[in-house]
């Protein structure tokens, strides 16, 4: 098993939970407690700039905390190797739910009720699936990524294209599945 260390201190990889544009996030255990272990990763991006992306996540993290939406904490930041452990919260994404036609209205509803609590904080999160997880009947938005807010990137105009088999969603499936 790998060992990759946040702050010296190691935490044991289990397996890659996923690769987004900006980093790449582990499963990882210490003394038998699953995390989320992200390795910020400078891969081109065609369609996203960024800046600072640690220091980002580490905005990021702050804002949506102060606006209430609920996603995993934040347990520790190891600025110098890009490295961030956060919070592992168990259950099926959005996008999985939708592949296997397991998606309820409930689910929408709650991802309105945050738009509810973003837009006036003039915030957009990442709307794609992959980025919410049902824990408890509850959904986490487990990605730190936020935004000013555009109509463009909402929910309602960008979002719900990818929460239910629309074209645009089985679109992605064919160019991404194995």
């Amino acid at each position: 098993m790998d060992i990759i260390s946040v702050n010296n201190v190691g935490y044991e990889i289990v397996r890659l939970l996923g690769k987004g544009k900006g980093g790449y996030s582990y499963l990882a255990i210490k003394d038998g407690k699953e995390y989320v272990l992200k390795q910020i990763h400078h891969e081109p991006c065609s369609y996203y700039q960024f800046g600072d992306k640690i220091q980002s996540e580490i905005n990021d993290y702050k804002r949506l905390s102060d606006i209430g939406i609920r996603i995993p904490k934040m347990i520790d930041v190891d600025v110098k190797n890009e490295r961030i452990l956060k919070e592992y919260i168990d259950g099926d994404t959005i996008y999985d739910l939708v592949c296997r036609d397991m998606m309820t209205e409930d689910y929408i509803s709650q991802v309105r009720e945050m738009c509810s609590l973003l837009y006036p904080a003039n915030t957009n999160i990442d709307y794609f699936p992959t980025n919410f997880v049902v824990c408890n009947g509850q959904i986490y938005y487990i990605d730190f990524e936020c935004n000013n807010y555009m109509d463009e990137w909402n929910f309602e105009n960008w979002g719900i294209k990818y929460w239910s088999k629309t074209p645009e969603f089985m679109q992605y499936w064919n160019d991404h599945r194995q």
